[in-house]
């Protein structure tokens, strides 16, 4: 049992904060049913997530054992078996689309299309250079996407804009982060992967390059009447910018260092430095409101 929990990966579903954003973002916190229906879409894309980490983890058995790190994952080190591991990937799966459903059928929608762009990257994407990474950037933006329908709050073109870019530069940060573990094992070549350890700086400058274009989306959105119109005291926000480019370089500087063996939203769950940033940034948009 211990094994398959961990198979879960239960901290992960800290990525399907996601979701919360647009009603966040909307002022709506005090909407007793539009939070309610997010934190069903919550739990819907977190079954949803768990289902595909274990499909993922049945098909990668082979790659993961030669890996430096993922060699200790349940099913590659034997701890878990297959069969187990597809049964409950589809009690999850049928589990995440009934509560998806009892919010709407729309939310099935995307998460169907969530399960099945999951799906496509475990076969295929994976495989390839840089498809990976906007498959990842898709399938983050997507909960975003997933949480306006929840919540009824549309999502603007700026936050997608916003969304794109910071998760192609998040992606790319992990796919930079794990070539550099396998450059210390001398490893030359990503086992499964489209990558080989000299595309490091490739992806380092298109990842920050990537991570810079959404604080520049930021900051053009900050100049739009919207921002008007929901904040009191919009120059504020202009706090964020720097709050925010620290962020991504902190992050970046982790991952040059070697200090990254895990999905960068996981690490940022158990970063302090993260912690202070996310609540300097809080404390600007509520003084701003």
């Amino acid at each position: 049992m211990t094994a398959l929990l961990r198979s879960l990966r239960p901290l992960h579903w800290t990525k399907n904060v996601l979701l919360f954003a647009p009603v966040f973002l909307a002022h709506r916190t005090g909407d007793a049913a539009a939070m309610t229906a997010t934190a069903l879409a919550f739990l819907s894309f977190s079954f949803c997530a768990s289902a595909m980490y274990l499909v993922n983890d049945v098909r990668d058995a082979e790659f993961d054992r030669a890996h430096p790190t993922k060699k200790s994952r349940m099913i590659a080190s034997g701890a878990l078996s297959p069969m187990v591991a597809m049964i409950a990937a589809a009690l999850l799966l049928i589990a995440g689309v009934a509560i998806a459903f009892s919010v709407s059928l729309e939310l099935v929608a995307y998460l169907a299309g969530y399960s099945i762009l999951s799906l496509i990257y475990s076969l295929v994407f994976k495989r390839r250079a840089f498809l990976d990474v906007l498959a990842l950037s898709a399938l983050w933006t997507i909960r975003v996407l997933a949480g306006g329908v929840a919540a009824r709050v549309e999502v603007s073109d700026w936050l997608l804009a916003l969304s794109v870019f910071f998760f192609v530069g998040l992606a790319l940060l992990k796919r930079y982060a794990d070539l550099g573990l396998l450059a210390a094992q001398s490893t030359n070549a990503a086992p499964g992967r489209g990558y080989v350890t000299g595309d490091r700086d490739l992806l380092r400058s298109m990842g920050v390059a990537s991570g810079f274009m959404a604080v520049l989306v930021l900051a053009l959105y900050l100049t739009s009447p919207q921002v008007t119109r929901l904040y009191q005291s919009p120059r504020l926000l202009w706090l964020v910018c720097p709050l925010f480019l620290y962020w991504i370089a902190h992050m970046w500087f982790l991952a040059h260092r070697g200090t990254i063996q895990d999905d960068p939203i996981v690490v940022a769950a158990r970063d302090p430095v993260s912690y202070a940033v996310g609540a300097l940034i809080a404390v600007l948009v509520f003084a701003a409101i």
